[in-house]
């Protein structure tokens, strides 16, 4: 990739800002409301964006990386986060909620097939809804990828992660006792569920701060806090489905599985030097998904926003105008 792009903003990439021809509030059952949106060419090529986390919701930005004259542009908070409704609740939110969700919405909206766009645990829900859905799947764009195994959580909250960022690891572990620092996500799960808002929130926020200072590799240090209700809505999320395995049957169900989607055609965007899903995991997929392309960023992290991340994305998006 070009060294000039590392000098740009990840913004100089995108198209100009876009705001919604859709906005609604979705009744998915079990008490939750969906937020959901559409941008772009109201007869153009669907594509569904699935934002990352669980807990991250979606922001303007992610409408930014498509044609809007050619895509029509589906964004929605996954349960419990972002605008939908209710806020950081756990309670019948899991993986195939989810899956049913996504369902739900492009039924709604009258789509046959889409191409399901997604980064980090959105490619984790990317993959799995092709899977269970491979006819309604075009394409899959994913950035960041994340399988939902207990190696990669135990990269991350378990210290592997942590000796590249010792100064800000010793922050996350710092406010755990060191007798449960055996399992964090279960000692975080304790606080972030004790019913106490503020101890919620202290350690929702220290949570974050963990994951959010390492997405990026212009990173050099610990960020400011994400607001309360932010921080507490992801982490609780987070911590839910990774203290469940992501309500999946096996350890590697995706990998187990990646033979039903052998023939859908996929682009896997990768930092080389993403510390939070390490290029291993996107490098196994593509090893074993025929229809898939693997392009290792340089000089780039996790983070949607990094420059060389968003650039190979949009140009991604744009080749498929072509194909569709």
């Amino acid at each position: 990739m070009d060294r000039s792009v590392d000098k740009k903003s990840a913004a100089h990439f995108l198209y100009p800002p876009i705001d919604p021809f859709d906005q609604r509030m979705l009744d998915v059952g079990d008490g939750h409301r969906v937020y959901v949106e559409q941008c772009g060419n109201p007869e153009g090529q669907p594509v569904v964006v699935l934002h990352g986390g669980p807990g991250g919701g979606c922001s303007p930005a992610m409408r930014r990386y498509f044609d809007p004259s050619h895509y029509r542009v589906i964004l929605f908070d996954q349960r419990g986060c972002g605008r939908s409704r209710p806020h950081a609740v756990v309670k019948d939110n899991t993986t195939w909620h989810l899956v049913r969700d996504i369902e739900l919405i492009r039924e709604t909206l009258g789509i046959d097939k889409w191409i399901v766009f997604g980064g980090s645990w959105g490619a984790t829900l990317s993959l799995i809804y092709a899977i269970t859905h491979p006819d309604r799947t075009a394409y899959l764009a994913l950035r960041g990828v994340f399988l939902m195994t207990r190696a990669e959580l135990d990269w991350f909250y378990g210290g592997g992660a942590g000796s590249f960022w010792p100064d800000v690891w010793s922050r996350f572990t710092a406010i755990i006792p060191v007798d449960e620092h055996d399992d964090l996500i279960a000692a975080y799960h304790r606080r972030l569920f004790s019913g106490d808002l503020s101890q919620e929130t202290r350690f929702a926020r220290a949570w974050a701060s963990w994951e959010n200072t390492l997405a990026s590799i212009s990173n050099d240090g610990p960020g400011g806090e994400s607001p309360a209700e932010y921080a507490r809505a992801f982490a609780r999320l987070e911590n839910h489905y990774f203290t469940n395995g992501g309500f999946l049957e096996s350890d590697g169900w995706i990998e187990e599985n990646i033979g039903t989607i052998a023939n859908i055609p996929g682009t896997i965007v990768q930092g080389r030097y993403d510390m939070i899903c390490p290029p291993a995991a996107a490098h196994r997929l593509a090893a074993a998904w025929p229809g898939a392309s693997l392009t290792i960023v340089p000089r780039a992290g996790h983070a949607l926003s990094e420059p060389g991340i968003s650039a190979e994305l949009v140009r991604v998006m744009d080749g498929l105008r072509r194909r569709f």
